[in-house]
């Protein structure tokens, strides 16, 4: 494994799995319920140049982790939503390496920052409150034609959290900040 897949995938790519346990779907509710403070941590007293730097060669700046989770999980909100709304939806695919180019994300982290605890908190409690039978719906990905059920966005979604997490805490101890 060469260096730049350690530096991209610093805890592992995500396997999606046919069927989680209930402990390992609470697992992963409670990590999306604590990210808000971990990346909030994270990036505490990081200076400017520090949030402007990229974790990897050619990879986005901490500034631009921060702002593309904040993005992401609002997409993921959405689509949860879609999915308990309506019958196996076709969500809206989006490019996310154009997002993280956008205006916005060059506005301090802090704006993201709160918006990741207050869409985590509602995220948090929507995720707690479904059934075994709503874990099981899914949606269907416009770019793979595939159905993604609702426990593996879950899961998901947990583990992108962390890894974006651990983008900025690997920098951090490879830059000795």
């Amino acid at each position: 494994m060469s260096t730049q897949t350690d530096l991209r995938y610093p805890i592992g790519k995500y396997t999606p799995q046919s069927s989680h346990t209930a402990a390992e779907i609470s697992a992963a509710i409670k990590h999306i319920s604590e990210l808000p403070l971990k990346i909030e941590t994270a990036v505490s007293d990081l200076t400017n140049t520090q949030l402007n730097t990229p974790y990897r060669e050619g990879g986005w700046t901490v500034r631009q982790v921060v702002h593309h989770v904040a993005d992401s999980h609002l997409n993921a909100y959405i689509r949860f939503k879609w999915t308990l709304t309506e019958d196996t939806p076709t969500i809206k695919a989006y490019n996310e390496k154009l997002w993280a180019e956008t205006p916005d994300a060059t506005l301090p982290v802090e704006v993201s920052i709160s918006l990741i605890k207050a869409l985590h908190q509602k995220l948090a409690l929507l995720l707690d409150s479904l059934t075994p039978e709503q874990l099981l719906r899914s949606f269907i990905h416009p770019e793979t034609q595939k159905q993604v059920a609702l426990h593996n966005m879950i899961a998901l979604y947990a583990w992108h959290g962390m890894h974006h997490t651990a983008h900025i805490t690997e920098l951090r101890k490879r830059m000795n900040w």
